[in-house]
């Protein structure tokens, strides 16, 4: 019997399908080498922008036929768009040939939904889960290990999906994370390993023995062995100095942070209830700067979020221009339904974001062109 697993989303999806992966491993399948020759096919799927689900939809009804050739293939669709009941309930009513439908807090589950197959079809969302410490990973980075340290998110950014979907923060104890890390360094296959949290600068708030993400990074550091650490993402208004100095004076560490700014205006960053000002923004890269000056510093951004005037968006590029990063992300704003900013009047133009998407993204172009001349 063979697997074949689709990822789409972030970097927690992709090591959540190694999560999938391993499941299936246990239960005896193998990987194949496409979708064609697999038994069972999961989708692990995104919602935070509206042309991932529309590729998730797409790519699902093209299985129709493969499902016409191999009566016994399983389909199963997973993860942040189908925690969503009224899009898992769309994908159950449009295609029939879909087995298997559940949520984010039911993937560590995934070995009964397959079983239960041949009673019927599955369905099933969970509201709420627990870290679940027990189930392995079938790690497909060569060179990188991901190790997440939490799930969820208690910012509520009102353009984002995450807290609906992953739920609130919830942070792994130390020592199971200390114990996962010094099992990739005594295995010797990976020379980076990178932390993973929606927020990881919140790591440790909600445990009963707290433990900040500054602390965990010189504990991990202390680990005896051969490898480089890394992280994402940061939320600004979260990085300590303790987190810089880390980076700064650990030796291990990646001189690497990825601090999305979204905005970079005042008006805007509180409408999407970033709770930072660009001043503020302004001030932790230019600490980083004089601490780490050979730090690499990205970020993302977000054009054409509702009433986002002309100047307020030229506000954001003269962040740019000022902050000086390595480089940038920039996505033109998706309304997402159950989020607050999808509600909100004066949603800008298809056309007017592409513009300011473009013209951000050829700012950018232009700084790492006169920075390499």
């Amino acid at each position: 019997m063979k697997y074949f697993v689709v990822t789409y989303g972030c970097q927690m999806n992709v090591h959540e399908s190694e999560k999938i992966a391993a499941i299936l491993e246990n239960m005896g399948y193998t990987l194949a080498n496409d979708r064609n020759e697999a038994d069972i096919i999961v989708f692990n799927t995104c919602a935070i922008r509206e042309g991932a689900e529309d590729r998730v939809f797409g790519n699902v009804g093209n299985l129709k036929r493969l499902k016409k050739k191999n009566k016994e293939l399983i389909i199963a669709v997973c993860g942040c768009m189908t925690q969503k009941e009224q899009t898992a309930q769309k994908l159950m009513q449009k295609f029939p040939f879909v087995d298997i439908v559940i949520g984010t807090f039911n993937i560590p589950k995934l070995r009964y939904y397959v079983e239960a197959v041949k009673k019927g079809r599955q369905f099933e969302l969970l509201n709420e889960g627990e870290l679940d410490e027990t189930l392995p990973y079938k790690r497909s980075d060569k060179d990188n290990a991901w190790v997440n340290i939490m799930q969820g998110c208690n910012n509520f950014c009102t353009y984002c999906i995450v807290p609906y979907v992953r739920g609130r923060e919830k942070s792994r104890k130390e020592e199971n994370i200390l114990k996962e890390i010094k099992e990739i360094v005594r295995e010797g296959k990976h020379k980076k390993i990178t932390l993973l949290g929606q927020n990881v600068n919140s790591y440790g708030k909600d445990l009963e023995k707290q433990v900040t993400f500054a602390k965990l990074l010189h504990d991990i550091c202390a680990i005896e062995g051969n490898f480089t650490l890394s992280f994402m993402t940061s939320h600004p208004k979260d990085l300590t100095d303790d987190v810089i100095e880390a980076v700064k004076n650990e030796d291990k560490i990646e001189k690497f942070i990825h601090l999305p700014a979204q905005s970079g205006n005042n008006r805007i960053l509180k409408l999407m209830n970033r709770r930072y000002t660009r001043e503020k923004y302004l001030e932790i890269i230019d600490k980083i700067r004089q601490q780490i000056p050979n730090c690499r510093i990205t970020s993302d951004f977000i054009v054409g979020f509702p009433s986002e005037t002309e100047e307020e968006f030229n506000d954001t590029c003269t962040l740019v221009q000022k902050a000086k990063f390595d480089s940038i992300f920039a996505f033109m704003y998706s309304p997402r339904e159950g989020t607050v900013a999808s509600n909100m009047p004066d949603q800008i133009s298809e056309k007017v974001k592409r513009e300011r998407v473009n013209k951000l993204l050829a700012i950018e172009k232009r700084m790492q062109k006169e920075g390499k001349s």
